[in-house]
């Protein structure tokens, strides 16, 4: 497609008011949810009881939100462990979000954001901005130590949304992001 074609269809895109990109957009998506965790990782593949708060948190939500989850997966915080999986998630016709929640923060281990964002073709920055906002009036300054994130993937129109991994954190940011979802997804795959 020729510079001009692109312009074009990015001014179209704008011209066109955005409660009709959202009402242009689906209703429901089809969710997949990835815990990035080492101690809880270890504690299952051990056989260990463990807990997933932020996992079944957001898996709530999303489903009391009239969505699906298709899966969910417990991974622990590695590089090549954690793009694989969302790599092939990509693939997939039955994901439009991923979601993952945990290795946001600053601790050497924390690499989700590291693996992620090379597959980002778009990055929202604006949702990081509001989800550091947002959080700033609940905890304060240390919030700047999160790098929550989400991305467009133009291949296959998904979206990708890194949380941190407190119940708090997944709460927040999937609030954002479920107002716009439709909005997202359309753009995305228009």
């Amino acid at each position: 497609m020729n510079s001009l074609n692109t312009d074009y269809r990015a001014f179209f895109l704008m011209s066109i008011p955005r409660s009709m990109h959202r009402e242009a957009g689906p209703k429901t998506a089809s969710f997949f949810v990835i815990t990035v965790s080492t101690s809880r990782f270890n504690a299952k593949v051990s056989g260990q009881p463990y807990t997933d708060e932020s996992g079944d948190l957001a898996e709530s939500m999303l489903r009391q939100a009239g969505h699906r989850v298709v899966g969910r997966e417990l991974i622990k915080d590695d590089l090549v462990m954690i793009r694989s999986l969302v790599d092939s998630l990509l693939l997939r016709d039955d994901v439009d979000v991923i979601v993952l929640t945990g290795g946001t923060g600053l601790a050497r281990s924390d690499v989700t954001i590291e693996a992620i964002r090379p597959l980002f073709e778009k990055e929202l920055e604006g949702f990081g901005e509001l989800f550091r906002q947002v959080s700033y009036q609940k905890i304060g300054t240390g919030v700047i130590m999160t790098r929550a994130t989400a991305g467009g993937v133009a291949r296959g129109g998904k979206l990708i949304v890194a949380l941190p991994g407190s119940p708090d954190g997944v709460k927040t940011g999937l609030e954002i992001i479920l107002q716009e979802l439709p909005h997202i997804l359309y753009i995305i795959r228009s």
